[in-house]
Formats: structure tokens, C-alpha cells, sequence
């Protein structure tokens, strides 16, 4: 069996699509996608004929390039008033065996899940924090182990029921199946997890289009998130008013030309583009990229405050991503707000350069992890399709997308 699994971000700004195949306890990058969205407004749905058109193109987009059709997806749901509980719960382990199984793994994760009573919410996902055995020795998988019984300790996730089965009704009336829900916060901190921050205290902020989502995690395991409605199109839009253009030449500024802080622009440097009334207009960098770096301060401000709300402990790790951290200086702007413990993130994937992807790519990391911890083997893609997948022919796919076609080695999912 081809191990290949395909995550979707449906954004305010494009639909993001990865797929990738797991092989040999190594992640490996078929396809990515990013296609521009409409009828969505700050992560959620406001239009879904619209929005059925888009998600319709990103599929047909992602299926030219792997050269068979999506029928499975992992997708991620908007953390809008998401809730994070303490969830536990115990099982005996089979007196015949004495020994921990995936069997008895998954029934304390659903008496956990069962334990917690959601009134109008709905379930998204459940973290364990550990398991002990017997009550007294704890650890991260217990599979194997010996003794009498089996406890676990979690968050269990959930957001209002619209954000969930919106989302799902809309991506069934296209055909497509469901696989796993979750949140991009939860993908976010997948796609940089390492051994160091499962015993910290960190944050992870994701600016996105129109939103800027503020993540808390303890040990590794999201506890507490926020949303502050700003994000790059804010600094688009500023583009766009000073100079008199339209948003395409604004985002093509900024992505292409301006920096994040003025510190290193080039007063000499200038960009020609053409303004509402069709005339011509020299932009200046060191200008352009004052306008960039005030509104980003202001963003990275309001989301220190937001972090401040969620905890008053001492943060051990920042991290930040989403399309707008790929600017160049971004991290010295962000130093000088949020202190020397900020870094930008950096998916370990190879073919995908853009951290817009990193909740898409997260995301199937935590899916593998979950079927692992339950003892699953599974792919969303058959037999038969994964063989034609494996014969299609391996090329470059264009740049606007930042992917590769191909089994290109790359990033070791976590091991939990």
C-alpha cells in the first residue's frame, strides 16, 4: 500500500492543496497548490457557490499535477471561538495479556472524548498529553506496555457547529469525502515540532490573509488561541491607497520589492508601476517598505496583546508564519516587538519554500501521527490510483505554486 494523503486550507485569500506520500517514515511532497478563493471572509464561508467554485479549481489544479482525481481530504476548520478542555479517562487492560494495544489506546481516547458534554459545539480532535500505566509510570505511546490499567490526559478540541459542518457540507456537495477535520493552529505547530519545545511554553502566530491567529502551547500540545482580524491584505490595501493602484500591484509590490523594515531598503532602488488613472509611477523601496513595516508592527502589537491575555508565563519559543512572514526582514520587525525569542518558521519540506503551506503540511504530519499512535494503517488513495499516480510523468509544475512534482525526500514527521 502507497501511504498518500492530501491536506486542504481553505483561506480568505486562495484555497491551499498538499499532497504528499509517507515512505519510509519520510514525508515526501507530490504536489502543492495555492488558488485564489472567493465567497470566503476571514476563514469562513460567506458565499458557498462561490466558494464551491474555488475549492472546485484548487482540486482540478491539484489533479492536473499528480494526474489522478481527489476523492479524500484532511481540511482544516476555522478556530473561531475554538474551546481547548482537560479531558481523562481509564481502561483495563485484557487480564489474558496484561499488554497495552492500539485496541485499548483508541477506547480511552473515546471514553476521554465521551467524557466531555458539548452542547452546540462540535467536536474537532483530541491531543493526548500523555498516558500512564497503572497510575504511575507516564509515557508518550504506551503500545506494548504492561499492566492493569490505562489512563490518558488530553485537550479536547472543539469550535461552534458551523464551522464544522459548513465546511463538510460544502466539500460533500463536491463529491469529496472527509477524511479528518482539524485546526490550522494544530497543523502550524506539526510543521515545526521538534524534541525541544515538548517540555516549553510557546507561541505561534500565523498571519494570514485577513486574520492573524495567536496559538499557546504547553509541551507541545495547543491549550489556548486567539484571532485578531488584520492581516497581509491590511498591508495590501495600505499599498494600494498610498499609490493609488489596485491590489494586484500592491501584493506584487509587496511580495517582490518592498522589505519588511526599512533598515536595509535602498533609497535608490525604485519599481515602475501603473496607478488607477493609468499613468506611470516610480515607487521609491525605502518608502514602500516604511508603509509595509508600520502596519506590521501595528498587526504583531494587537497580537502581543492577545498573548499577553492568554498567558502571563514566560514564553520559551515564537514562531511565526503564514504568507507574510516570507518577507525579507521580517524577523528583525518582529524582534523589535516581540523580543530576541522570535524566529520565523521554516517548513522542512522539500518543494514547498512558502510558509502559507504550513498548516496544509502540518496537518498531514498530525494525521500520520494519530493513525501511528492508533496502530492504523491507511491512504486515502487506492490501489489502482496510486499505481497511475506512480507512472505519471515527473515534471516541473509552474513557480506561481512553489511545488514539484516528484518524490522528493524530505521532512521526518514527528515521532510521538
Amino acid at each position: 500500500m502507497k501511504h498518500i494523503y492530501t491536506s486542504m486550507d481553505i483561506g480568505s485569500d486562495s484555497i491551499k492543496v498538499v499532497v504528499c506520500e509517507l515512505y519510509q517514515n519520510k514525508l515526501n511532497l507530490l504536489a502543492a497548490s495555492s488558488f485564489p478563493s472567493s465567497g470566503i471572509k476571514k476563514g469562513l464561508i460567506t458565499d458557498v457557490e462561490e466558494a464551491g467554485k474555488s475549492v472546485r479549481g484548487a482540486l482540478q489544479e491539484i489533479e492536473a499535477m499528480i494526474g489522478i482525481p481527489v476523492h479524500r481530504v484532511i481540511v482544516s476548520v476555522p478556530s473561531y471561538f475554538a474551546e481547548y478542555a482537560i479531558v481523562k479517562a481509564t481502561v483495563d487492560i485484557p487480564e489474558e495479556t496484561g499488554i497495552v494495544t492500539s485496541e485499548e489506546i483508541s477506547t480511552v481516547i473515546q471514553n476521554a472524548i465521551a467524557s466531555k458534554k458539548l452542547e452546540k459545539r462540535e467536536f474537532v480532535t483530541m491531543l493526548p498529553v500523555d498516558f500512564k500505566i497503572d497510575d504511575t509510570m507516564t509515557v508518550k505511546n504506551p503500545t506494548n506496555q504492561r499492566g492493569k490499567t490505562l489512563s490518558v490526559r488530553g485537550v479536547l478540541v472543539s469550535t461552534p457547529e458551523k464551522n464544522v459542518y459548513s465546511v463538510i457540507s460544502l466539500l460533500e456537495s463536491l463529491g469529496i469525502e472527509v477524511v479528518d477535520i482539524t485546526l490550522n493552529n494544530i497543523g502550524d505547530l506539526y510543521a515545526f515540532k521538534n524534541k525541544e519545545m515538548e517540555n516549553k511554553i510557546g507561541m505561534i502566530l500565523n498571519i494570514g490573509s485577513e486574520t492573524t491567529s495567536i496559538s499557546l502551547y504547553n509541551k507541545g500540545v495547543i491549550v489556548k488561541s486567539s484571532v485578531v482580524p488584520m492581516g497581509g491584505k491590511n498591508i495590501d490595501n495600505d499599498i494600494a491607497y498610498m499609490y493609488k493602484t489596485d491590489l494586484e500591484t500592491s501584493r506584487e509590490l509587496k511580495h517582490h520589492f518592498a522589505l519588511a523594515n526599512k533598515r536595509s531598503a535602498n533609497t535608490g532602488d525604485m519599481y515602475e508601476i501603473k496607478t488607477s488613472i493609468d499613468s506611470a509611477l516610480k515607487v521609491n523601496q525605502f518608502e514602500v517598505s516604511e508603509i509595509v513595516s508600520s502596519r506590521l508592527e501595528e498587526i504583531l502589537n494587537l497580537a502581543k496583546k492577545e498573548m499577553n491575555i492568554l498567558t502571563s508565563k514566560q514564553i520559551d519559543y515564537m514562531i511565526i508564519t503564514g504568507g507574510t512572514s516570507n518577507m525579507v526582514d521580517i524577523e528583525y520587525t518582529a524582534s523589535l516587538v516581540l523580543g530576541k525569542n522570535v524566529s520565523i518558521g521554516n517548513i522542512k519540506l522539500l518543494g514547498i519554500r512558502d510558509n502559507k503551506f504550513s498548516s496544509c503540511v502540518g496537518n498531514i504530519v498530525y494525521f500520520i501521527s494519530k493513525l501511528k499512535l492508533r496502530g492504523t494503517n491507511y491512504s486515502m488513495v487506492g490501489n489502482e490510483e496510486a499505481s497511475q499516480l506512480a507512472n505519471v510523468q515527473k515534471v516541473s509544475v509552474e513557480s506561481a505554486h512553489d511545488s514539484m512534482l516528484g518524490k522528493l525526500f524530505g521532512y521526518f514527521f514527528n515521532e510521538q
